[in-house]
């Protein structure tokens, strides 16, 4: 008897999480935001809702929404927890980012990266600055201009190259590709983006998710990303 009271204590808080879940995609589906997927934040009665425009916070009922960074302050600074609720999709393209790996590897990022940006030629030219302080670079494209774009279409054909990394140093050195193809595979890495909201490049996301601004000279990145340990 008391084993079918609890599965059946179960099954109700199952049913009203999923209820609270409905009416939360609900709301937001009248904003204009699709792709939800809701779990749970730090705060309680609010939930965490990764949409196709960005992560927002939503009140169990779904009537509330908030849009900005949630911070977590500990002794060691603010955490920002926005950016980590979309740490397991930007993992999830690691396959298809272009890599420039440390050798003694102490740090990882991913820049959002656009071919035509002068501080990403930029940080490209330093890259082996870069890798010499143990930071490891993974790139994604980030077309600023939108998919439906020259520069989109060139990074298109620069990430499904036979040899990505060669068809990137030769379009940062000026050489980009004449064949262009329609923006397919990149559009999941602008998305991406834009739910990190990125609104210019380069863009350097922490390993932990965290949002650490633009271009940064090697030392100085090594700097925030050892305070941000």
């Amino acid at each position: 008897m008391k084993k079918n009271i609890i599965t059946l204590s179960l099954l109700l808080t199952s049913s009203a999480i999923f209820a609270n879940d409905t009416a939360i995609k609900e709301s937001l589906k009248k904003l204009g935001a699709s792709d939800i997927e809701v779990s749970n934040s730090p705060i309680k009665g609010i939930k965490t809702a990764v949409t196709d425009s960005g992560v927002l916070y939503v009140s169990e009922d779904g009537k509330y929404v908030l849009h900005g960074s949630l911070y977590e302050i500990t002794d060691n600074g603010p955490i920002d927890l926005t950016g980590k609720a979309l740490v397991n999709k930007l993992n999830n393209l690691k396959n298809e980012m272009i890599i420039y790996p440390a050798k003694n590897e102490k740090h990882v990022v991913t820049v959002f990266m656009d071919i035509s940006c002068y501080y990403c030629q930029k940080l490209h030219k330093e890259m082996k600055e870069y890798n010499d302080l143990g930071i490891t670079v993974r790139y994604l494209a980030f077309p600023r201009s939108g998919l439906d774009t020259k520069t989109a279409k060139q990074m298109e054909s620069i990430w499904t190259a036979k040899d990505p990394i060669f068809a990137l140093n030769e379009a940062e050195n000026g050489n980009l590709p004449t064949n262009l193809k329609a923006a397919d595979k990149i559009k999941k890495h602008y998305e991406l983006g834009v739910q990190f909201g990125v609104r210019g490049t380069p863009s350097i996301i922490t390993s932990k998710g965290e949002v650490i601004g633009g271009y940064l000279k090697p030392e100085e990145l090594l700097e925030a990303l050892e305070h941000n340990q």
